[in-house]
């Protein structure tokens, strides 16, 4: 692992300890977001309220100053793009579990995370519990953000957000998907 990443990781475990949102944040976020939304956004963790809102304050920051394109959809979908982890909150160990194996075996993340059949996103899922929860958060998310009245756009990036394929600059949603995994890869 390389050392900007071992940097990443150690401030990431940090901000996991001890972020938690400030009432200015919260206001913000209670003007940002619809009730229903709102309402989603508090059922994060402190420290995920803390990361999304790390990573909408960069979004925001990029397009006042005019040096990317606008989109209240980018917006909400950082906010909410980890939503999905409510339905089963991380335990710190979980977290730090799931950075190991990515750096030391990533396929073995994506093998043990796979949903298995007739489950939903309230089924327990034995010693494989935060590896499903890592891969299969953003499609939860997006549920929920439809569920909770987000645009079909702000659901996209949110089921997106985790994507590795190729992305087409041509394509709004891909423009705004590369610029949401820019932000979250950087808190």
């Amino acid at each position: 692992m390389r050392l900007d990443r071992i940097t990443y990781r150690f401030r990431q475990f940090w901000q996991a300890i001890y972020a938690v949102p400030n009432p200015a944040d919260l206001k913000l976020v209670q003007n940002i977001l619809t009730p229903a939304q709102v309402e989603l956004f508090s059922r994060l963790q402190p420290s995920e309220q803390s990361h999304g809102l790390q990573v909408f304050k960069r979004l925001y920051a990029e397009s006042q100053a005019g040096t990317s394109e606008y989109s209240p959809d980018l917006l909400v979908a950082a906010l909410l793009h980890d939503v999905g982890k409510s339905c089963h909150p991380l335990y710190l160990w979980e977290r730090v579990l799931i950075v190991l194996v990515k750096a030391i075996s990533p396929q073995s993340i994506q093998r043990w995370g796979r949903l298995p059949a007739n489950r939903t996103r309230s089924s327990r899922f034995g010693w494989r519990r935060p590896f499903v929860i890592a891969e299969q958060h953003p499609g939860w998310g997006a549920e929920m953000a439809t569920e909770a009245g987000c645009s079909p756009l702000a659901v996209a990036l949110i089921r997106r957000h985790q994507e590795e394929s190729a992305l087409d600059r041509d394509i709004l949603e891909d423009r705004l998907l590369a610029r949401l995994q820019s932000a979250d890869g950087s808190y």
